[in-house]
């Protein structure tokens, strides 16, 4: 499985993500002080992370999307997991995307890193951005990356964490949801 690291919405702000998130993301997701949506699991627990500032400017959607990420987040890596339903004991990659999705009422059924690469609409989108391959898929949602990769992520958890935004998407298409 290839490392993807997209941003995951609103589990956590990792303090190294409050300035350079827009640069990270080449400016494309707007640069926020936080969710409505306060995080939970076990990523919430570590040293190195905040709960972020609430606003009101992300769309309803977009908040809904992070407080369901949320409700996995630590949630163990299970291949499959989230792809016959919703609810699952663990997720795999786009298992986590497709559910953060449904919690934001984007998506029906779930789908597999392939599908996702003809979901939506082609491109970055502002709010909530979709990267995928064959192998792989994450989501950044407002500059924060929703994965159960590792890479570029010091703290080497596994299973769905909010991770820092990723440096390089060289070899994943962007998607988004249309309309944010």
């Amino acid at each position: 499985m290839r490392g993807g690291a997209l941003a995951l919405c609103g589990s956590v702000l990792l303090l190294a993500l409050a300035a350079p998130a827009d640069a990270a993301t080449g400016g494309a997701q707007p640069n926020t002080n936080g969710f409505s949506s306060l995080p939970t699991g076990g990523a919430a627990a570590t040293a190195i992370a905040t709960p972020p500032a609430a606003t009101d400017t992300e769309p309803a959607a977009v908040r809904a999307a992070i407080a369901s990420a949320n409700a996995i987040v630590g949630r163990p890596y299970v291949w499959g997991g989230g792809h016959r339903a919703f609810h699952s004991r663990g997720y795999d990659c786009s298992g986590a995307v497709s559910y953060l999705l449904h919690g934001g009422g984007l998506l029906d059924s779930p789908l597999d890193s392939s599908s996702f690469m003809h979901w939506g609409a082609a491109g970055r989108g502002r709010w909530i951005t979709v990267w995928t391959n064959p192998g792989h898929a994450f989501v950044e949602v407002a500059g924060l990356r929703l994965d159960t990769s590792a890479a570029e992520d010091p703290s080497g958890r596994s299973g769905p964490q909010w991770r820092p935004a990723r440096r390089s998407h060289a070899g994943f298409q962007a998607r988004h949801p249309i309309g944010l």
